[in-house]
């Protein structure tokens, strides 16, 4: 099963990413892992990105899918993936599709997990990070509206949206439900 996860900051996508994973016997992929580890390794890709972070600028697309390219080059995810933070744009959704293409292979669905914004502004706060100021925390939300919302549409035939307030086992179950019942 080849799966993206799509959802505002708080809604729970790394949370339910490591279970679904576990439970769909697949690899999480997470970018945030993949650019911490080419940079902990200093790879020629992670040394690139890392031009780019010292300057204060965000990494290009093109570096951040080399990275998604060569990770799904692993043997591992042979039976498919979970991506987690890839891709939040329509731009690198395009590069993903086109990646994917090469390899014959396709999403089997984007899960979208939906919560409110007051329940995701009062999670977030609860988290006692010296970044989760309520301005910092709505803002990031506008950024997720104005740039990672419209994959929904890219990938509509694709999505299932799920109701991301719950016990964290009972949202793991509506996913594998909903997944099952494609």
């Amino acid at each position: 099963m080849r799966l993206v996860l799509v959802g505002p900051p708080g809604a729970g996508k790394g949370t339910q990413a490591v279970r679904l994973a576990e439970r769909l016997g697949v690899p999480h992929i997470s970018t945030g892992d993949l650019f911490r580890a080419n940079l902990s390794q200093q790879t020629p890709l992670g040394l690139e990105a890392k031009s780019y972070m010292d300057k204060g600028d965000l990494v290009p697309d093109d570096v951040t899918v080399r990275m998604v390219r060569e990770r799904l080059a692993e043997d591992d995810v042979a039976k498919g993936f979970i991506l987690d933070g890839f891709p939040r744009t329509v731009s690198q959704a395009n590069s993903l599709d086109e990646l994917l293409a090469e390899r014959g292979e396709q999403l089997d669905a984007v899960v979208e997990f939906k919560v409110d914004e007051e329940e995701l502004v009062k999670r977030l706060l609860a988290r006692g990070r010296s970044d989760d100021t309520e301005e910092v925390i709505r803002n990031r939300q506008q950024v997720y509206r104005d740039e990672t919302y419209p994959l929904l549409d890219h990938y509509r035939d694709i999505v299932v949206s799920i109701d991301a307030v719950g016990a964290v086992e009972e949202i793991t179950d509506r996913v594998t439900d909903a997944l099952q019942n494609r």
